[in-house]
């Protein structure tokens, strides 16, 4: 697993060559205080385990701690993605077909050149995207997690501000929920959370029906 780093407020294990699932949301969609209490455990069990690893503690005891992190972590995303689905009344609409084009296209940019697309799912007021980043890019460039989300971002959000006669509307939340993924059960889990989150919020009753889906793979 790559070293934790952290940039702001969440963290982020960004090195190319691994697979992420990746949550991203409009500016307010979520309430700060929401958000804080996430960044506050993630932020208090990372630095536990940063302690626990630098004094040699017991491998049992790091991973105990681990398995805390990724326990606590599920259940805030998950906590996250319920009050996302329950939130109907943000300004910007990502499913609108117009808007929808725009991720879809940005999403798949870089495929084959800088990142492998195994599923994404659009929502209302965010989206869920699994992927694996390469190691370099089409230039020979060592790739970063956030290089790909900054484009992500900026690209969408300058044109869904152009489509709705917006100037310097700020679209994105600041971060992404970013996960690496651990292993195949984990990869799996991702993908099948990424296109069953309509179907999940009641919205459609398979997976395939609802039209900000993709999957590379008949699930």
């Amino acid at each position: 697993m790559q070293k934790e780093q952290y940039r702001r407020n969440l963290p982020h294990f960004h090195a190319g060559g691994q697979e992420f699932f990746i949550t991203s949301n409009l500016k307010g969609a979520i309430s700060k205080s929401s958000l804080t209490q996430y960044y506050d455990e993630m932020q208090n069990l990372s630095t536990e385990l940063k302690n626990a690893k630098g004094r040699k503690a017991e491998e049992k005891l790091i991973k105990e701690i681990q398995k805390e992190y990724y326990v606590a972590r599920n259940k805030h995303l998950s906590k996250i993605d319920n009050l996302l689905d329950q939130n109907t009344t943000s300004e910007i609409n990502l499913n609108l077909p117009e808007n929808r084009k725009i991720l879809f296209e940005a999403f798949r940019y870089f495929e084959g050149k800088r990142h492998e697309n195994y599923a994404f799912c659009v929502m209302r007021n965010h989206f869920h995207w699994v992927m694996r980043l390469y190691e370099q890019d089409e230039n020979g460039k060592k790739l970063v997690l956030q290089d790909i989300m900054q484009i992500i971002h900026g690209v969408t959000a300058n044109k869904i501000n152009k489509l709705e006669n917006k100037t310097g509307r700020t679209v994105w939340q600041g971060e992404a929920f970013e996960t690496t993924i651990r292993n195949e059960r984990h990869w799996y889990n991702a993908i099948m959370y990424t296109i069953n989150n309509p179907v999940k919020a009641g919205l459609v009753k398979n997976w395939w029906e609802w039209e900000g889906t993709w999957c590379a793979f008949d699930m």
